[in-house]
């Protein structure tokens, strides 16, 4: 036995490893590859055949993503996974290309060029809106996603903090101004 050789448990626990990396990447981004898809086909049938498709291939070629660094690999992610996406929308719709209601690949095209735009536009926004909460104290970031939160509320947060809920309504919609003068700010900065 090569002392050197790498046992089979390793091999199998950075398979695994590997394997979870993917699935995690790909169930964070599942919403906007599907998003991205229907962007490119006629009507909402293949989708799911296109998703699991592209999945597939994703896993696949798994090995050959090589992202710059940590952070990078989300955002590379989808941009990765949505040129192997559009190439499944082909060729999908060459499969099924008797039926009427089909794109041209040169409309596909133009689609899932606006597609990736609009992917990248919701990125910097994303991108902005986290920044801008995180210059926020804990208090008030918990005040401003108590609204969109299971099991939260202004109504609970009032009853711990003894302060009116509608005063609490009213710091609410200054905290979300400040927060929307922000991102926009951040956003026009880009530019």
């Amino acid at each position: 036995m090569d002392p050197n050789a790498k046992p089979d448990f390793e091999t199998a626990a950075g398979r695994e490893a590997r394997y979870g990396e993917f699935v995690s990447l790909l169930a964070r981004h599942d919403q906007s590859i599907r998003r991205f898809v229907r962007s490119l086909l006629p009507s909402n049938q293949g989708v799911d055949d296109v998703m699991q498709e592209t999945a597939l291939e994703c896993w696949k070629k798994y090995e050959s993503f090589t992202p710059e660094n940590a952070e990078d690999a989300v955002d590379e992610f989808i941009r990765w996974a949505c040129v192997i996406a559009r190439y499944k929308v082909l060729s999908w719709q060459r499969d099924n290309s008797r039926d009427r209601l089909m794109f041209r690949e040169s409309v596909i095209e133009r689609l899932a060029q606006d597609a990736m735009q609009d992917l990248e536009q919701r990125d910097r926004e994303r991108k902005a809106i986290e920044t801008c909460l995180g210059q926020l104290d804990a208090d008030q970031r918990r005040l401003v996603l108590s609204v969109h939160s299971p099991g939260e509320s202004i109504t609970k947060i009032a009853q711990e903090t003894g302060v009116k809920t509608r005063r609490l309504y009213s710091k609410v919609n200054a905290l979300r101004k400040r927060l929307l003068d922000c991102v926009q700010g951040r956003l026009v900065e880009e530019l």
